[in-house]
């Protein structure tokens, strides 16, 4: 099973309602995706894998116009953090960089939703590879990842 297929039956398992986009183009970036759907950068959910000092991994699901606040982060989790190398992404999602998906992990890990996803009514996050995207409120994206609420970003000048 390919990794849309994967997140595909995960939400079909959960809310049959909600529907992965598919495209010929690339988005696997904030400002691609945001492109191909023709909405502003914030409305794209980033999912960035981070690597505690516990060698614990979590997930922080962003609006993809925003910076981390590496302070906030650390403060959030108890300790210094780095961002997941490419190869440890992928070994711990299921999924490459530009198609993280939040959800239908091989394993669950701690997924944080931070709050300048709550200032659009829906936000689409990428949907198991460089070519999708799914479209979700917010409340959707915490009930179906499970997310804890945070604030670790630094909004846009």
């Amino acid at each position: 099973m390919n990794e849309i297929e994967r997140v595909r039956e995960f939400i079909q398992a959960r809310n049959p309602e909600l529907k992965i986009i598919e495209f010929e183009q690339d988005t696997s970036t904030s400002y691609l995706a945001a492109q191909a759907l023709g909405t502003e950068v914030g409305q794209i959910a980033k999912s960035m894998l981070f690597k505690a000092k516990n060698d614990q991994y979590f997930m922080i699901v962003s609006a993809g116009d925003v910076r981390i606040d590496n302070k906030a982060v650390k403060d959030l989790v108890g300790s210094r953090v780095r961002m997941a190398s490419p190869e440890e992404v992928e070994s711990v999602t299921g999924f490459q960089i530009g198609g993280v998906c939040p959800f239908a992990l091989p394993s669950p890990i701690p997924i944080f939703l931070d709050e300048s996803l709550r200032r659009y009514p829906v936000v689409y996050a990428a949907a198991g590879n460089d070519r999708s995207a799914l479209p979700i409120s917010c409340q959707e994206l915490q009930e179906i990842t499970q997310g804890s609420i945070c604030m670790v970003s630094i909004l846009p000048e």
